[in-house]
C-alpha cells in the first residue's frame, strides 16, 4: 500500500514521493489531529470554578462608606455582577489583552503557534493567552504550572468554556478572578486597594490604569515593590511603566471605537492613588468594631457564621471613625499620664478601660474602646467586661419610682401593687448613714439567715437634716446616697426596678442579686454600651432604640439586610426629662462636675463599686450618650477565677471614684466627638408626681451581731465578711464549666475569623456576687 522506494523507478526519481503519497500523508496527519482534537475536547468538561477563585473577605465600612477593613477569608476578593462593572474596565481588558475577545472561540490559533514554537526552542509556554484562557488559568486550573500537557490542557478547557458559557458570564469571571496586586484579587478589590471606592464608580483612567496591574503589578504599582526588587521596581521606574501601559490601553479603547477620542484627551496622568494597607488591619480598635458588628448580625439571624466565612459580603457599620479615634485617644490621654505599671506594680498594674457611643436618635453604636489592642487584649471591654456598674444604676430606681410610683405602706402587697403614688424630686428619704433599710409597709428587711440590713454611705457620711437626716431626691442623686436610693428602691418594689431597667435597654442576664436591696446601687454588671444605649433612651425622652452595629449588608446579588428604626416608648417624656434634668444637677454642681462641657448642657452619673474595684462615668447630651468604665482585672484571659482588684492607690491617687478618670475620658472625648454640631438643650420637663415624705425614725446602730452591714462605702453591695445580700457564686456557678462565661453573643461561635475572640468572662468572686454575664451581641439580639 505504500510504495515508497517507489518501484519501478531508478536513480533520484527513486526517492521522490509520488502525489498520491503526500496527498496520502497530509490527509492521515490532519485527520489523526482532528482526531485527537476530538477525543481530547470530548473527554475534557467545563471544570468548576475552584474554590481558591471563590475565596473572598467581608469588607467593612465606616458610618461614611470608606472601607474600614476586609477581613474574613484568606484572599482579599469580593465578587461583583458584571452590571456593576464599568464598561470601560471590560474594553480596557479587551483592547490590551484580546481584541477578538467578542468573537474569538476562547483560543487564539497564532498565539498557540508562537507558544508552540517556543516550547520547541526550550522556552517557556507562556504566551498565547486569550481572557478566557486566562480566566480558565485563574478560576478553574488548580495545576498552575509552565508544561506542556497543563498548555494542552488549557487550550481544550478554554474551547469549551467558549462553547459552553456566555462572554459575559467570562467576562465576569474573569475581572473577579484576576489578581491586581496589593492581595486584591478581582476588580472590587483593587478599585478598594488602589482608589478606595466601589468598583461600579471608576472612571475610564481608573479603569485603564487597573487593567494595566494586570501586566504584573510588581513591575506596575506607583507604590513600588522595593522589596522584591530594589532597583527594577522602584515608585519611580514604575510609576513610567504604568503610565505607559495606561495611555496604551486608552489608544487602544480609541482605536478599537471603544472610547470617545473627548473622553481619552481627560486622562494624561496616572490617577490618584492610594496608599497601600497596613498588614496589620486588625490591630488597635478596629478588630473589636469587627468582632462586635459580627456578634450583631449572627445574634439577630441576619448572616450565619457559615456564611459570613464563605465572605464576599460588604458590611456597612455604624461606627465613626472621628468618634472611635477621639475615644481612644481621651483613653491614652489618660493612660499616659497617669497609670504607671512600672512605677506602681501594685497598684497600677492590670488597670483597663472600656467605652461606647450610642446615638441617642437612632440607637446606633458611634465609637467603642474595647482595650489597648484587639490582637493582643482579645476581651471587648466595651461589650463585656463583668465589671459592676455602682451608682450609675440609680436613675433606673428613680425612673419607677415617677414611672409607678412607691406602694401604699398601709395596704396589703396585692392591692398596694395597685395603690401607689408617683413620686416627685422634691421626694424626701433619710440621707443617713447605716440606715435600717425597710421593706415598703415598715417592716424591717431581714436576709435569708434573719439578720437586718444596714445601708452605709460613701465615707459613712450622713445627708440631710437631723434627726431625721431627710434629703430629696435630687440632692441625694447629687451626692450619690446610697441609704437614700436603696429604701426608695424597696418603696418602689425592686422588681419594678429591675422592669424599669429592661425597658431602658438593660438585659435581664447581665442584672444580679434583684430580690436585695443592694440591687438599687448596682451590683450588676451591663456592658458600656448597654450603658450608653439605656441612658440615651433618658436623652430622647423615654424612646428606647436597641443599640446596633450594623446598618446594612449587600452581596454580590444585591442587599441582603437593611437596619429598620423599633423605637418603644419606655417611659412617657415627663419621666425620661425629669430623671435628665436630676442628672443635670449631678454635672452642674454635684459628683460629675469633671464632665460639664463648654457651651453644652449635660447630664450624667458616677459610680464607684465594692472594694473600689470598678468606676464609671455614664452621661449624655441630647446628640450622644457615652459610658466610661474603669478596673482592674488580670489581662492573662486564659486564667481561671480572675478577680477583680481594688483600685486605692491606682493612679496615684487614694481611690478611683467615677468622677476622676472616667469623666476626665469622658470630659475630653465628648468635647472632640461633638465638635462643630450646634449645642441642644434638654426639654424643659413637666412637673411630676407628689413629694413623699416617709422618712423612718433613726434608730441606734446596732451591734454586729444582731445585723448585717452594708460594706463600707462607695460600693453597692456587702463585705464578705457581712451579710451578703447578692446571689453567691455557689448558687449560679456551682461547676466550672459554669463559671467561665455564657458567652451569650459578643462573640463569634460560628468559626469565623475577624481576628478578635472573646475569651470566657470572670468568674465572679463571693464577695460581690457578681455573675460576669457576657453582654456580648447585645445589639440588638437574643444574647445579653
Amino acid at each position: 500500500m505504500i510504495d515508497y522506494p517507489r518501484a519501478g523507478k531508478y536513480g533520484v526519481a527513486r526517492w521522490v514521493p509520488s502525489w498520491k503519497l503526500v496527498t496520502g500523508l497530509f490527509i492521515s496527519f490532519f485527520g489523526g489531529m482532528v482526531a485527537v482534537a476530538g477525543v481530547g475536547y470530548a473527554l475534557v468538561s467545563v471544570p468548576n470554578v475552584d474554590e481558591t477563585a471563590n475565596a473572598q473577605n467581608n469588607v467593612y465600612y465606616w458610618a461614611n462608606g470608606s472601607e474600614m477593613v476586609a477581613t474574613g477569608g484568606e484572599t482579599n476578593r469580593q465578587n461583583i455582577n458584571l452590571t456593576q462593572i464599568p464598561k470601560a474596565m471590560q474594553y480596557a481588558v479587551i483592547s490590551q489583552e484580546n481584541k477578538t475577545f467578542e468573537t474569538d472561540s476562547g483560543i487564539d490559533p497564532k498565539g498557540i503557534a508562537r507558544a508552540v514554537f517556543n516550547m520547541a526552542r526550550g522556552g517557556e509556554t507562556q504566551g498565547g493567552s486569550t481572557i478566557t484562557q486566562q480566566y480558565v488559568k485563574n478560576a478553574m486550573l488548580n495545576d498552575q504550572s509552565q508544561t506542556v500537557s497543563r498548555k494542552f490542557k488549557e487550550i481544550f478547557v478554554s474551547v469549551k468554556v467558549g462553547a459552553k458559557l456566555s462572554k459575559d458570564d467570562i467576562m465576569e469571571g474573569y475581572l473577579n478572578s484576576a489578581y491586581y496586586g496589593r492581595g486584591a484579587y478581582g476588580i472590587q478589590a483593587a478599585a478598594r486597594a488602589y482608589f478606595d471606592k466601589e468598583a461600579v464608580d471608576l472612571n475610564e483612567g481608573q479603569c485603564a490604569f487597573l487593567a494595566a496591574m494586570l501586566k504584573g503589578a510588581t513591575y506596575y504599582d506607583p507604590a513600588g515593590s522595593t522589596s522584591i526588587d530594589p532597583s527594577g521596581a522602584s515608585p519611580e521606574a514604575n510609576s513610567k511603566r504604568a503610565l505607559r501601559q495606561m495611555q496604551d490601553t486608552l489608544d487602544k479603547m480609541v482605536e478599537y471605537k471603544h472610547l470617545d477620542p473627548a473622553v481619552r484627551a481627560k486622562y494624561t496622568k496616572l490617577p490618584d492613588w492610594k496608599n497601600p494597607r497596613s498588614n496589620n488591619q486588625l490591630s488597635g480598635q478596629v478588630g473589636y468594631l469587627v468582632d462586635l458588628a459580627k456578634a450583631y448580625l449572627i445574634n439577630n439571624d441576619i448572616v450565619s457564621a457559615d456564611r459570613l466565612q464563605q465572605g464576599g459580603l460588604s458590611i456597612y457599620t455604624t461606627f465613626d471613625k472621628k468618634k472611635v479615634d477621639e475615644l481612644e485617644k481621651s483613653v491614652q490621654k489618660v493612660r499616659k499620664a497617669n497609670i504607671k505599671p512600672k512605677e506602681r506594680p501594685k497598684t497600677d498594674k492590670y488597670v483597663q478601660f472600656g467605652g461606647a457611643s450610642v446615638d441617642p436618635a437612632t440607637g446606633a453604636i458611634k465609637a467603642i474602646y474595647g482595650g489597648e489592642d484587639a490582637t493582643k487584649h482579645f476581651t471587648n471591654n466595651a461589650d463585656a467586661t463583668g465589671a459592676q456598674v455602682g451608682s450609675t444604676f440609680k436613675p433606673f430606681v428613680l425612673a419607677a419610682a415617677m414611672k409607678w410610683g412607691v406602694r401604699d405602706p398601709d395596704l396589703g402587697e396585692s392591692q398596694a401593687q395597685d395603690e401607689r403614688t408617683v413620686v416627685s424630686p422634691k421626694s424626701l428619704f433619710s440621707g443617713e448613714n447605716d440606715l435600717k433599710i425597710k421593706t415598703y409597709d415598715g417592716a424591717i428587711w431581714k436576709n435569708e439567715e434573719g439578720k437586718e440590713w444596714l445601708q452605709e454611705n460613701d465615707g459613712q457620711q450622713s445627708y440631710g437634716t437631723p434627726p431625721k437626716y431627710n434629703i430629696d431626691l435630687r440632692e441625694a442623686m447629687r451626692e450619690s446616697v446610697n441609704s437614700a436610693f436603696v429604701q426608695l428602691g424597696m418603696d418602689v418594689g425592686l422588681d419594678k426596678v429591675k422592669e424599669a431597667a429592661m425597658d431602658a435597654g438593660l438585659k435581664e442576664n447581665s442584672l444580679a442579686g434583684t430580690s436585695f436591696p443592694s440591687f438599687s446601687i448596682g451590683i450588676s454588671d451591663p456592658s458600656a454600651i448597654r450603658m450608653a444605649g439605656a441612658y440615651a433612651t433618658f436623652a430622647a425622652s423615654g424612646e428606647q432604640r436597641e443599640p446596633f452595629s450594623v446598618a446594612k449588608v449587600t452581596g454580590k446579588d444585591g442587599p441582603i439586610y437593611t437596619h429598620k428604626d423599633k423605637t418603644t416608648q419606655a417611659f412617657d417624656a415627663k419621666v425620661a426629662d425629669n430623671v435628665t434634668d436630676v442628672l443635670k444637677t449631678v454635672v452642674e454642681k454635684g459628683t460629675g462636675t469633671n464632665a460639664q462641657l463648654s457651651d453644652r448642657e449635660v447630664a450624667g452619673k458616677t459610680g464607684t463599686t465594692d472594694g473600689n474595684k470598678s468606676a464609671w462615668f455614664v452621661g449624655y447630651t441630647p446628640q450622644l450618650s457615652t459610658s466610661i468604665a474603669m478596673f482592674r482585672l488580670d489581662d492573662d484571659e486564659t486564667k481561671k477565677n480572675r478577680e477583680f482588684l481594688e483600685m486605692f492607690g491606682t493612679g496615684g491617687q487614694e481611690k478611683i471614684h467615677g468622677a476622676s478618670f472616667p469623666s476626665e475620658i469622658w470630659h475630653d472625648y465628648m468635647e472632640q466627638a461633638l465638635k462643630g454640631t450646634k449645642p441642644e438643650p434638654f426639654p424643659t420637663p413637666e412637673p411630676i408626681g407628689e413629694i413623699v415624705n416617709d422618712v423612718p425614725t433613726p434608730t441606734p446602730t446596732p451591734t454586729p451581731t444582731e445585723t448585717a452591714s452594708a460594706s463600707p462605702t462607695p460600693s453597692p453591695s456587702p463585705s464578705e465578711s457581712q451579710t451578703s445580700p447578692s446571689p453567691t457564686p455557689t448558687e449560679s456557678c456551682q461547676f466550672d464549666w459554669q463559671c467561665t462565661g455564657a458567652d451569650d453573643g459578643g462573640t463569634d461561635n460560628g468559626g469565623t475569623d475577624g481576628g478578635v475572640t472573646s475569651t470566657p468572662t470572670v468568674t465572679p468572686t463571693g464577695e460581690n456576687g457578681n455573675n460576669g454575664n457576657n453582654n456580648g451581641g447585645i445589639f440588638g439580639g437574643p444574647a445579653g
